[in-house]
């Protein structure tokens, strides 16, 4: 199993020492009044600040929430909460490009292996009378039950006060009646909530790995092979954990252990495995250092479970008002969009965003290999592509992207949304799109000229009089800030015009682009819109020599965006929610 190496030398509690008691330091008192109650409701964290050097480290600030703004911090020293159970510090490594990423977790440095073995081989006894759990949260009751079962709490005559002395000779009697000894396991209320956390985070949840799938803060999760875990944080980027594999047999052992509790066992003879946790979010294990040099490794791209609106995009800069607006226009006209990119330029989370303009009383059918799409709307049909389900059962048990499209053309869809086109399923989008079905999907591709290339080439091969059926391509990457840090931007929005069959070019007209000098975004197409005056304005019933009044309709809707958001409504539903309420009062 994997250990925990510390990055500094800690100081040591006395055995004896009641976590009630430090509170009463100057420690204690030097805590913000948000620090001093968190502290006091999870007293394992004020110990994990008491171990600290602090003479070398300083002592860590307590922040109640991270915004985003923190990511400029230098070399951060700090201490936020995940949830009453698991606190995070981030620490600075002096010797490395990245930063720690410390779990406090309620048994940290607390050493109760030997409890935990006691209170295991009790639980095996009495835990067979119950009924078998049908899903994780069951699990997890039925654990802390076993749990009270089995434990008392230490008091002065090893039974304490009348009213628990009670209790307790009344779940003896229980547990007597259903086969155990009777005899409990004396704890202290510190290590009976150690217990607990321990048990549920090992038999119920990942383990090692459960602080870093609780804290909504974190977008990935790896192990490259030997050596430490390492995490993407959506505020201060690249961090390690002091959780690390020191041998192959160890790692292997957690990777096979793994893959069993997600229930898709991996083995030497099927080495790979890729499968959707219970939250949405995705793994990808490989076993052995026969096929991975550094030994086994996984990944976890973890699943939010709200996601990102168009607001909240604007406020982290990824796009503008004028553009959300633009988007707004463009699908509330059933216009066909694809948001391109290379690998974790954010292509996903834009158009779950900005689903949130498709007409409130769409049907929309989305297809995908693995479950990463989300949209607000009621009438959601959402199917996901199959793979063989074992061997012997044959080729017929597959069902891909291209058979479930073929069949969304049938459920009359108002949008087709598609997890990300590879294949042979884009030339059936395009059919789509050329009969009147709208459609959005993500694609891999570093420009609109490349995008192009790929949709007409092999595998894809759509046919070149098809592509003006895309109406805009919205081109996301990962960039680099003055300060240096990651950030995701809308780097380019371009219409397709068209085809031309004697030059064999394509004609398409950039709208949008990022200005990388002040980082904001230049509106160039402005007045200048082939989608918006040819397009989109005859389908609002604009007159040909009035078109541009489309750009009002712009500028309005630019204004709304800002007076929603100024209002304090960010959320992705209840942006949904004000716009579907605003259109069904004819306010746009």
């Amino acid at each position: 199993m994997p250990s925990i190496e510390l990055p500094f030398e800690h100081n040591k509690l006395k055995v004896d020492e009641d976590p009630e008691d430090l509170t009463q330091c100057g420690l204690y008192q030097l805590l913000s009044s948000d620090g001093k109650k968190h502290v006091e409701e999870s007293k394992h964290v004020l110990q994990y600040l008491h171990m600290l050097p602090t003479d070398t480290l300083g002592t860590p600030k307590f922040y109640p929430k991270l915004t985003r703004k923190m990511g400029s911090i230098k070399r951060p020293n700090l201490v936020y909460p995940v949830d009453q159970e698991i606190a995070v510090h981030i620490c600075p490594d002096k010797e490395d490009a990245r930063d720690y990423y410390i779990p406090i977790e309620p048994v940290v440095f607390t050493n109760i292996d030997d409890l935990m073995d006691e209170v295991e081989k009790k639980i095996s006894v009495v835990v067979d009378n119950y009924e078998e759990p049908e899903n994780a949260e069951q699990k997890k009751i039925i654990l802390e039950s076993c749990i009270d079962e089995v434990c008392e709490i230490k008091t002065e005559q090893n039974g304490g006060n009348s009213k628990w002395n009670g209790k307790y000779k009344f779940l003896m009697f229980i547990t007597k009646f259903r086969g155990g000894d009777g005899k409990k396991v004396s704890v202290t209320p510190f290590e009976l909530k150690a217990i607990k956390y321990l048990m549920i985070r090992d038999k119920v949840g990942l383990g090692v790995l459960e602080p870093f799938m609780r804290d909504p803060n974190i977008e990935d999760i790896s192990c490259s092979g030997l050596g430490n875990i390492f995490i993407e944080h959506k505020i201060f980027e690249s961090l390690k954990a002091p959780v690390k594999f020191v041998n192959m047999e160890d790692l292997d052992a957690f990777v096979i252990k793994l893959s069993e509790k997600i229930g898709k066992p991996i083995s030497y003879f099927n080495p790979i495995m890729d499968a959707v946790l219970p939250d949405g979010s995705r793994i990808n294990i490989v076993l052995g250092e026969d096929i991975s040099k550094k030994g086994s490794n996984f990944t976890i791209r973890k699943f939010a479970e709200t996601p990102i609106s168009v607001l909240q995009l604007i406020e982290f800069g990824t796009l503008d008002y004028i553009m959300a607006a633009y988007f707004w226009l463009a699908l509330r006209q059933g216009m066909n969009c694809f948001v391109a990119g290379e690998t974790a330029s954010g292509k996903t989370t834009t158009m779950n965003a900005i689903s949130t303009f498709i007409p409130p009383n769409a049907k929309i059918v989305s297809i995908e290999e693995t479950p990463e799409l989300q949209v607000p709307h009621k009438n959601w049909i959402r199917e996901i592509t199959r793979p063989v389900q074992g061997k012997g059962e044959g080729e017929g048990s597959r069902v891909e992207m291209f058979d479930l499209l073929k069949a969304s053309l049938r459920q009359r869809p108002n949008e087709i949304i598609v997890g990300e086109i590879r294949g042979a399923e884009g030339l059936i989008v395009f059919q789509g799109m050329q009969t009147g079905h709208p459609a959005m999907s993500t694609f891999h591709a570093a420009n609109v000229e490349k995008l192009i290339q790929r949709i007409t080439g092999d595998p894809i091969n759509v046919p070149k009089t098809y592509v003006d059926n895309l109406n805009f391509v919205v081109i996301q990457n990962a960039v680099r800030g003055p300060d240096g840090r990651m950030m995701r931007r809308i780097t380019s929005v371009s219409e397709i015009i068209g085809y031309d069959p004697y030059t064999e070019t394509f004609n398409f007209l950039e709208v949008f682009k990022w200005n990388p000098v002040n980082d904001t975004i230049d509106f160039i197409g402005n007045m200048n819109s082939y989608l918006l005056e040819r397009v989109i304005a005859p389908k609002k019933g604009i007159p040909a020599g009035n078109v541009r009044k489309i750009y009002k309709e712009l500028e309005k809707r630019t204004k709304i965006l800002k007076k929603i958001h100024d209002s304090g409504v960010t959320g992705f539903y209840e942006l949904f929610g004000v716009i579907a309420k605003m259109e069904s009062e004819g306010v746009v």
